[in-house]
């Protein structure tokens, strides 16, 4: 149990409460019920009221919800019958990152048990960032009813939620669990002339629900792998065996096997953009290292104090010229005489104050007219330490000026923050080399001058990736086209990769050197047909682990991610291999949703120390987490769901000029529109809309999230 209470906040949905806030009820009788908690878990509920409007009922969760002093547990009233004006479940669904049936399910069984009308309620439940969020009736009899329900399991799912180790949490296991909840499983009821079974509903925590524990009966070795392509095509598999995961569960898995970064010194130059700062970095030097002058005027002596010496105002001598650039020992300012002096130039001895040159005069010049003789000052106002920086002002000697895990951007900032003070070398995170490889009988390199023939394609994937990997800065290599032969070609050429030695790019006559490849990327051959060699190739001929085989989302159903173990690595630094599917917008999608966090994680972003605020990433966007960033967009129109998958709707994000707001249009509707192969979806596109499985369609002006790409740009 987490040593701090859990936030909660209740959002009341009504728009006679929004008038009156006195004639609500629901409030006090959802606080009563986490008052009477004797664990004192929960800190007292935060309460608004807002009006049956969707971007109103939107506006609140997500400031409770988005920010980094997040609310744990939100909790809605009203609004989830079916009257035309209850939208609570149409405004919360688009938030909701990761929904919670099970919840739903309880809140159900326990209305039920008090009236058959329940099931005219429409609750949702899941998880926004690290906050969990429950719909629950208007009624303040039918509201508690539904906390009451779920409170003694909520604080478990908020703690899991808020980023715990679910491991220690299951450490003691379901009974330990149900003891610190205060809950109790009920027993299996054996059915008359039925065998008592006991089914091990694993829910992927490691208990089992008050089961009998799950115990397979099979080895490894007999389970299925990929198809064998020395099989035959009679005896390939007509499904996949690889088990359906959410993206959520694909990331977190691509997480904990992507390795930790590699420290490195480099030079302060520029290649170090991109790469990110691996320790704290202090000044050498001081900024600046003397007094100079921050104007272009005359060095002058000021009085301390008006009275305590000569005035400014009046005719002065000039004594010498002093300018921004390397020279010998100044000499000191006589009283009664000033130096002419530029702007960043280091003050003379006795000066104290710079006159700008706006606030003179030229009495005389030299005998041959080439310099001044004597100024006159206008003002008798200047004090000591005017238009002067101090030495250090800009950044003092031993001062930090980076600290581990900042990025060194395009900008130039850091680069010249580093420069300024002397630093010649700076350690950073090393940038993982990228090799990207096409698979396919059918495919001809994009560049080859003769005319394609029936049954050829042009091979626009790896251009494609490895531009957008250029484009976020890593280094890559590229691989070429491997063909679908069960000749060894695939497997020959993935192992010089990984080793090292130089790969011919086929349709080329050069070799590239591969030496440094951390990770690998293929386009094509991971679906189930009998030439599709990829998976097959990584577990039975490199000795390699497929992490998953299948995402439940669109595009991108077949993406593979495995490991590699190489012995001439330290130990737990095995190489990558991202197998993405072959459809164009399949490949360029899954690319940015899976490829990039793994490239983050290993260039060591979030690997900052103390208190950094600079969440700064390699993405032209500036994400706040590795990947993509995430911010909700309003539709320009309506879009249709898919009723199974996830998808990622390609779209484009404008910022309004009138509202201030980010709205998102799709690249293409209907027919081809969004298919995976069309290529052209991606074209403009500036982010991908995130769609929860569902059925009917998301409508015009409802706030989805959406993954940004490129750079937001400028509506209407």
């Amino acid at each position: 149990m987490a040593d701090t209470k859990l936030r909660t906040a209740i959002l009341v949905v009504s728009d006679t409460a929004s008038q009156n806030p006195s004639s609500d009820r629901v409030a006090d009788a959802l606080t009563s019920t986490f008052t009477a908690q004797a664990s004192g878990v929960w800190e007292s509920p935060v309460v608004k009221i807002v009006p049956d409007k969707v971007l109103d009922i939107q506006r609140a969760i997500c400031d409770w919800a988005d920010g980094p002093d997040f609310i744990n547990l939100i909790l809605t009233s009203g609004g989830t019958g079916f009257a035309v004006k209850d939208n609570t479940p149409e405004a919360v669904s688009p938030l909701i990152h990761r929904h919670a049936p099970g919840l739903i399910h309880g809140m159900l069984a326990a209305s039920l048990a008090v009236t058959p009308f329940a099931v005219m309620s429409r609750p949702v439940a899941g998880v926004r960032n690290k906050s969990l969020i429950l719909t629950l009736p208007g009624s303040p009899k039918g509201a508690k009813e539904n906390l009451e329900a779920l409170i003694r399991l909520l604080p478990h799912a908020c703690i899991q939620a808020q980023g715990a180790n679910s491991r220690a949490l299951h450490a003691g296991g379901m009974k330990k669990l149900e003891a610190e909840a205060g809950v109790q499983s009920q027993p299996m009821l054996q059915q008359q002339g039925h065998h008592h079974h006991h089914h091990g509903h694993s829910h992927g925590h490691g208990h089992g629900h008050g089961h009998a524990a799950s115990k397979p009966h099979t080895s490894p070795a007999d389970r299925p792998q990929s198809n064998d392509p020395n099989a035959g095509p009679n005896r390939r598999y007509r499904s996949s065996p690889y088990p359906m995961l959410s993206v959520d569960e694909a990331l977190k898995l691509i997480s904990e096997h992507t390795p930790e970064p590699t420290v490195v010194e480099a030079p302060v130059d520029a290649a170090l953009v991109g790469s990110v700062v691996a320790e704290d970095v202090y000044a050498k030097e001081s900024v600046p290292a003397y007094r100079a002058s921050t104007v272009d005027g005359y060095a002058v002596i000021a009085p301390e104090s008006p009275g305590a010496g000569p005035s400014t105002l009046g005719v002065f001598p000039v004594a010498s010229v002093t300018h921004a650039n390397i020279g010998g020992t100044l000499k000191p300012l006589e009283p009664g005489t000033i130096a002419r002096i530029t702007t960043g130039a280091p003050l003379p001895p006795n000066a104290n104050a710079v006159a700008m040159v706006e606030d003179t005069v030229l009495i005389s010049s030299t005998p041959d007219g080439k310099e001044e003789a004597a100024v006159e000052i206008l003002t008798g106002e200047i004090k000591p330490g005017e238009n002067i920086r101090e030495p250090g002002s800009d950044i003092a000697l031993g001062s930090k000026i980076l600290q581990k895990g900042d990025l060194i951007t395009s900008v130039g900032g850091e680069i010249g923050l580093l420069a300024a003070t002397g630093t010649k070398t700076v350690k950073v995170f090393k940038k993982p080399c990228v090799g990207v490889l096409s698979t396919g009988d059918e495919l001809v390199q994009h560049d080859d001058p003769r005319t394609i023939q029936g049954g050829q394609i042009r091979d626009s994937n790896r251009p494609s990736l490895i531009s957008c990997l250029a484009a976020w800065g890593f280094p890559t290599v590229d691989l070429g086209i491997a063909r679908d032969t069960p000749t060894g070609e695939l497997e020959q050429i993935l192992r010089d990769a990984l080793r090292g030695v130089r790969v011919r790019k086929s349709g080329s006559g050069n070799d590239e050197l591969a030496s440094s490849i951390d990770i690998i990327i293929t386009t094509g051959g991971v679906s189930m047909g009998e030439l599709d060699l990829l998976k097959p190739t990584i577990e039975r001929s490199l000795g390699g682990t497929i992490h998953f085989g299948r995402v439940s989302m669109k595009p991108g159903k077949p993406t593979t991610f495995a490991t590699i173990p190489f012995k001439d690595q330290e130990r737990g630094k095995n190489k990558l291999i991202f197998a993405l599917p072959g459809n164009p917008a399949s490949a360029l999608v899954t690319l940015n949703l899976f490829v990039l966090p793994s490239l983050h994680k290993l260039v060591g972003l979030g690997q900052a120390s103390g208190t950094n605020t600079k969440n700064t990433h390699i993405c032209p966007t500036a994400p706040l987490a590795p990947g993509l960033p995430r911010v909700s967009v309003l539709l320009s129109h309506s879009i249709p769901l898919d009723p199974v998958r996830t998808e990622y709707h390609r779209a484009i994000v404008t910022a309004s000029r009138s509202d201030g707001r980010l709205y998102a249009s799709s690249t293409g509707l209907g027919g081809v529109g969004q298919r995976s192969s069309r290529v052209g979806s991606l074209a403009s596109a500036n982010a991908l809309l995130v769609l929860p499985p569902g059925a009917g369609e998301v409508g015009k002006g409802a706030l989805v999230e959406a993954l940004l790409m490129g750079s937001i740009l400028s509506g209407e």
